[in-house]
């Protein structure tokens, strides 16, 4: 077992390059699920109590709140966050110059800011669904929106060290055919998270840097050790047995969660399952001071251990209020997204259908209206699927009235799914689509087609009116005339 000493990275002597010291510490863990996450302050700032993790440990998300949570607590509260789409710890292992290679590096300036800083911690492992959430708990430690940048609009805007901010740059990630356009890519975010320290030392204003990526960018197979020496036993099982079904649900959950796709939220009555529902995104957006303030409610509904308080929801066979309960929304300390929903039989189909009948936002004693029965129903053995619901853009949600304080809100839903009623073994029902068969691609492209049919028939009856002449010149007879009066 190596030393403490060699545990701890912020205790490798500078002689020891840094991402030799962070390979140590992963040899130990096994890289498949997590992402690594560097984190620290600009010059000047004391070093913040933080302790880095044991070797092979995975930091979780409650772990990773603890850890943003002390460090926003004490350090700078303007935050920069690189938010790389894909990270392991093997592109820097790879990348880093971690063999002797120092000129060979792709990550100069984050070597050198991490160098520089009194206060730094390095997360190799911390599990990606985690990482994920990260825009959710700053916005939330924060209390304010994301504004996503460049370089180049960041050196127009003027930050105040009294104001907390919450700055994120994309960064793209992708492998090709070889390993050297991986490099090259990393090479670029590096020089782009250079041009941003460049630019924020400029503004001498104190910051909290974060580095990270959205899910893994390798994957790797571990082997338990009577494995990979060869011995141990094993029970042969027949196939369809107990343990077959044991291996493939939890085979199914983990792709699910690779994939980052979460369960649903779901309301039970007496162990009894009435309500489902699902989202990519739930966000939602006020107008203040003529500017639209948006605040993403994904994070704190859906994910790896998140259990959304559902107190004041209701179902019964014909009605139902599912109730999402937050605290500090945009200012409000208390806030509640309600869908209202409802199943009846209609004559004229001979069917039960039911409906969202509307959207709610109760915020601080005032409630805000917004109807989708117009829009949003299915069959009730059936559920709802939408990739984009709204009440701005192609709006399906639309303000119960004029005077409605639901006119100064926008909700938007991406990949939207909800099933009220008929909920069998705890899955969606098949989906009825918002999509209609003659959807706008659809009647774009039959237009197109019929203009150019028309054209081309056209055309042909222009070319049939052709007709061939019936007297031609002859250069060694006399000229033909033409009278005008023919």
């Amino acid at each position: 077992m190596a030393s403490s000493g060699k545990l701890n990275l912020f205790r490798v002597s500078a002689s020891v390059s840094f991402f030799v010291g962070l390979l140590n510490i992963l040899n130990t863990g096994n890289c498949d699920d997590q992402v690594p996450l560097l984190m620290w302050t600009s010059d000047g700032i004391t070093q913040l109590p933080q302790s880095p993790p044991t070797a092979g440990h995975i930091i979780g998300q409650q772990q990773l709140i603890s850890y943003l949570e002390k460090a926003l607590d004490v350090g700078p509260q303007n935050v920069v966050l690189f938010l790389q789409d894909k990270m392991s710890i093997e592109d820097f292992t790879m990348y880093g110059g971690a063999f002797g290679n120092k000129q060979d590096t792709a990550f100069p300036n984050v070597e050198g800011a991490l160098k520089s800083s009194m206060s730094r911690l390095v997360l190799p492992a911390v599990s990606w669904p985690a990482s994920n959430a990260v825009i959710g708990q700053l916005q939330n430690q924060l209390q304010t929106s994301p504004l996503y940048m460049d370089p180049e609009t960041l050196s127009q805007l003027r930050l105040n060290a009294s104001s907390p901010a919450l700055l994120v740059f994309r960064m793209p990630y992708s492998i090709g055919a070889d390993l050297v356009s991986a490099k090259e890519i990393l090479s670029g975010n590096d020089e782009v998270i250079g041009q941003v320290l460049s630019i924020m030392k400029t503004q001498s204003v104190p910051y909290t840097a974060i580095y990270t990526g959205l899910q893994p960018s390798r994957e790797v197979t571990s082997l338990s050790i009577g494995a990979a020496m060869g011995g141990g036993r094993s029970l042969l099982q027949a196939r369809g047995g107990y343990r077959d079904k044991e291996s493939e649900r939890e085979k199914r959950r983990r792709i699910k969660e690779r994939a980052g796709i979460y369960d649903p939220v779901e309301f039970k009555v007496s162990f009894l399952l009435y309500i489902l529902l699902w989202a990519k995104s739930l966000s939602v957006s006020i107008l203040r001071s003529g500017r639209w303030e948006d605040y993403d409610l994904t994070p704190s509904t859906f994910g790896e251990g998140i259990s959304p308080k559902l107190h004041g929801s209701s179902c019964d066979r014909s009605k139902g209020r599912l109730v999402l309960n937050y605290e500090n929304v945009l200012g409000h300390r208390s806030f509640k997204l309600i869908f209202a929903i409802s199943q009846r039989y209609y004559k004229v189909s001979a069917r039960r259908w039911f409906t969202l009948d509307a959207v709610e936002l109760e915020y601080d004693g005032t409630k805000a209206t917004f109807n989708g029965s117009r829009h949003i129903f299915a069959p009730a053995e059936y559920s709802y699927h939408c990739d984009s619901v709204s009440s701005f853009r192609w709006p399906l949600l639309i303000p119960s009235s004029l005077k409605d304080p639901a006119n100064q809100w926008r909700l938007s839903f991406e990949d939207f799914q909800i099933q009220g009623f008929n909920v069998t073994d705890g899955e969606f029902s098949y989906a009825s689509d918002c999509a209609s068969f003659f959807s706008p691609g659809i009647w774009m492209g039959l237009m197109t087609s019929l203009l150019l049919v028309l054209v081309l028939t056209y055309g042909l009856h222009m070319i049939m009116q052709l007709h061939t002449m019936d007297r031609f010149d002859d250069p060694k007879g006399p000229t033909i005339s033409v009278p005008q009066t023919e």
